[in-house]
């Protein structure tokens, strides 16, 4: 039993994908499917779900995508919504992150959607909250994102159908640094992916349990041989002032995914990213926005994904 499962095995909070019963998984991405039409029209026949809950997007970094995502999926099954900004809250006066939850969780807040810049934060967090809180992590630190490995997952189902066993996917680029990464590799392992791939240069490969059960390697071309799915993941350009990657230049000529290359993978392969894009770094105009390109698709599928996380926890 985890601590995000209550004692009847029901999702309490949502903090990581690593560990989480399969089942689990699947209904959530069955149900997310469910939503997919309605999430994308905007319709108000599900407002009534959550009328009368209160939720609070608790945001200690900047975001664009889970934000705006989350706080629609909210909005769409009726919840009232609260929208925090760290840099203009009590916070930039030196208030603690558990006081500042337990202050808004007093105000009769349900659940919070909480992004931060440290490994762990969330966690921390929901074991502080009161029991009929929940919590829902939008990304902490390196760590976790176990939204965004959900809509992933919801997005090459849809491409490729529910039988996992059957894909190879390859995971590209800076791994070590990246939650989504690891919620990716957690998402694709708990639903029996056929084979995972993991390419990258070394020193932006994890050196611990990551990956265990991965094919890892730095040649992209051979790892693309094959594939049924491509996830690029953004070069976090900070990390060459640390010396881990020489150049944006060489970067792209070694793990920039091109047109040239994508021909290695299946005909009908998918591409995907979580945002935001380097374009002409980690991959190209002509794949981005070409015909094989799920990234505004996986945008819209965030949505539903975040309605059915939402409906579990707190309908």
């Amino acid at each position: 039993m985890t601590a995000q499962l209550d004692d009847q095995g029901r999702l309490r909070h949502l903090l990581s994908l690593d560990g989480l019963p399969r089942p689990i998984l699947e209904d959530l991405l069955a149900r997310a499917q469910a939503l997919a039409d309605g999430a994308a029209r905007g319709g108000t026949d599900l407002r009534h779900v959550l009328a009368g809950k209160a939720v609070c997007t608790l945001f200690f970094e900047p975001s664009t995508r889970t934000r705006c995502s989350f706080a629609l999926a909210a909005q769409r099954l009726g919840a009232d919504l609260l929208s925090f900004d760290a840099s203009t809250a009590s916070t930039t006066k030196g208030e603690a992150d558990l006081d500042t939850l337990k202050t808004l969780e007093a105000m009769g807040v349900h659940a919070f959607v909480v992004r931060h810049g440290r490994d762990g934060a969330v966690a921390e967090l929901a074991a502080a909250a009161g029991p009929g809180t929940a919590l829902l992590n939008a990304g902490d630190g390196r760590n976790q994102h176990p939204t965004q490995g959900l809509l992933d997952m919801l997005t090459l189902r849809q491409a490729k159908g529910g039988d996992f066993a059957s894909l190879k996917v390859v995971i590209v680029g800076d791994v070590k640094h990246s939650r989504v990464a690891r919620s990716d590799v957690q998402a694709l392992r708990a639903l029996g992916c056929g084979e995972i791939r993991v390419c990258g240069p070394a020193a932006l490969l994890p050196d611990d349990d990551t990956l265990d059960g991965c094919i890892t390697g730095h040649d992209l071309d051979a790892m693309l041989d094959g594939v049924d799915a491509a996830i690029m993941l953004r070069l976090q350009r900070e990390r060459m002032a640390d010396g881990l990657v020489a150049s944006l230049d060489a970067y792209h000529r070694d793990y920039g995914l091109t047109a040239r290359r994508l021909r290695r993978a299946e005909a009908d392969a998918i591409v995907m990213h979580p945002g935001p894009m380097n374009r002409g770094v980690e991959i190209t105009d002509e794949v981005a926005d070409g015909p094989q390109s799920r990234v505004l698709q996986q945008v819209a599928n965030g949505v539903a994904v975040r309605m059915a996380v939402l409906e579990a926890l707190l309908a």
